[in-house]
């Protein structure tokens, strides 16, 4: 029994005894903040007034039966607040099955864990194995919450969250915070991107990858250390536009050996001709990093650039960069090839990140064009399963919302572009406006 303790202590208990590891405990809690703040018979507040309702008074007239829409009336409802009426069919069910109120606290941790070993697998198995708090936190709002606020900010926000959770009940050395684990590594040296840092040869190139884990550049910093894994970097950025100094810029190294060679970009002449910068990105496609990692990784880029004498950045949108350093020194690492790399959301973006830092410089001239995503032969259908798929006014979410959800279907697109929050966004053949590609499978 859950007795003696407050709500969180009380689902931190019951969720680790699960079998949650620490982190996939504090992802998922984080999400149940969110969007009950941990209370088992939390109402959704636009429908309080609307229905007639306080949190107590709802939950006591479904009890005694006065109330006979709880599963039909859309209300979200509970630690996870459910609304769908299955879902919450199957709550009432169970909760009378149990003899137990349907707000009760326990009931609902029991009702949540069966549900997510019977009808969420994926989610379970990854909360059951999570290593960071944002990987579990991610699953659970991409995949089992699925709110409508499904933006970069939303997950920083609920995967802080949960981090605040990791921290006060998580064991020490158990698992890791946001990030990776291993603290036998040496000591990350934290900076600020103007502290003067050792170098012993010229820097032509800044290569630039990002790195499944949206962690603190610490957390970072531990993994890219110089170790046995023969590769390490020179800065870690982390997802709070944290910077660490991993290696000094006169030890720059990416890899040993060429072991992670891809396009010629990878290797011994690069690893001393380079500074070499990972970035902290989201642990689901497309792997965006967030607003704040961004501006440090341009802040930081311009800061190499002053100590080293590079008055412009220049840079190459072509895919093989053999042969071709006198043309370019900003590259980006894109191995995993065919898949969908981190590497090449920086890849997309490789023209602004220049065109930014050279307004940083003051350096004059052109700005450089942002590359082209790999655009498809257009007009071609595709089907769409989503059902909140938003169609936008423009490619990227920083446009308005012409329709919160999009019929699932059939649909011909007829122009592709590159915009804010997704890999690549497609404008429908209607003229209604721009879907996400990342939601729709080519047909």
């Amino acid at each position: 029994m859950l007795t003696g303790k407050t709500n969180e202590e009380k689902i931190w208990n019951y969720l680790t005894a699960a079998g949650l590891t620490a982190c996939g405990a504090a992802g998922l809690m984080g999400n149940l903040h969110a969007e009950s703040g941990l209370n088992p018979q939390n109402l959704q507040n636009t429908y309080e007034k609307k229905l007639g309702y306080t949190d107590a008074t709802y939950t006591a007239a479904v009890d005694n039966g006065t109330y006979t829409g709880f599963d039909t009336d859309r209300a979200g409802y509970g630690l996870c607040q459910w609304t769908y009426h299955t879902r919450k069919a199957a709550l009432l069910a169970f909760a009378k099955a149990a003899g137990k109120s349907v707000g009760d606290l326990e009931t609902q941790l029991a009702f949540l864990v069966k549900e997510l070993k019977s009808s969420f697998p994926a989610v379970m198995y990854v909360l059951r194995t999570a290593k960071t708090v944002w990987e579990a936190s991610d699953m659970v709002l991409l995949d089992f919450e699925r709110p409508a606020d499904r933006s970069d900010e939303n997950c920083e926000r609920r995967a802080s969250y949960g981090q605040k959770y990791f921290d006060k009940y998580a064991k020490k050395g158990s698992d890791s915070t946001m990030g990776f684990t291993n603290s036998s590594l040496a000591t990350v040296k934290m900076i600020s991107p103007n502290k003067t840092v050792n170098r012993n040869h010229v820097i032509d190139t800044i290569t630039i990858h990002c790195f499944v884990g949206q962690v603190t550049a610490k957390r970072g910093c531990e993994v890219f250390q110089p170790s046995s894994k023969q590769a390490s970097c020179n800065y870690v950025v982390g997802y709070d536009g944290s910077i660490g100094l991993c290696v000094e810029e006169k030890d720059r190294s990416w890899c040993t050996g060429g072991t992670m060679k891809v396009n010629g970009i990878s290797g011994s002449s690069n690893d001393y001709q380079a500074v070499t910068i990972e970035v902290a990105s989201n642990t689901t496609h497309p792997y965006a990093i967030t607003d704040k990692a961004m501006a440090a990784l341009i802040e930081l880029c311009a800061d190499i650039c002053r100590r080293n004498g590079i008055k412009k950045l220049l840079w190459s949108g072509d895919k093989n960069l053999v042969g071709q350093p006198s043309k370019q020194n900003m590259t980006v690492h894109r191995w995993f090839a065919n898949k969908a790399c981190p590497g090449d959301y920086i890849y997309q973006r490789l023209g602004d990140i220049a065109a930014k830092v050279n307004a940083k410089l003051g350096a004059t001239g052109a700005a450089p064009v942002q590359p082209s995503a790999p655009v498809s032969s257009v007009p071609y259908k595709v089907r769409i399963t989503a059902t909140d798929l938003r169609i936008r006014k423009g490619p990227g979410t920083n446009t308005a919302i012409v329709q919160n959800a999009i019929t699932p279907g059939v649909y011909t697109i007829v122009s592709e572009a590159t915009g804010k929050g997704a890999t690549l966004w497609g404008k429908l053949k209607s003229g209604k406006g721009w879907v996400s590609l990342d939601f729709c499978k080519k047909i």
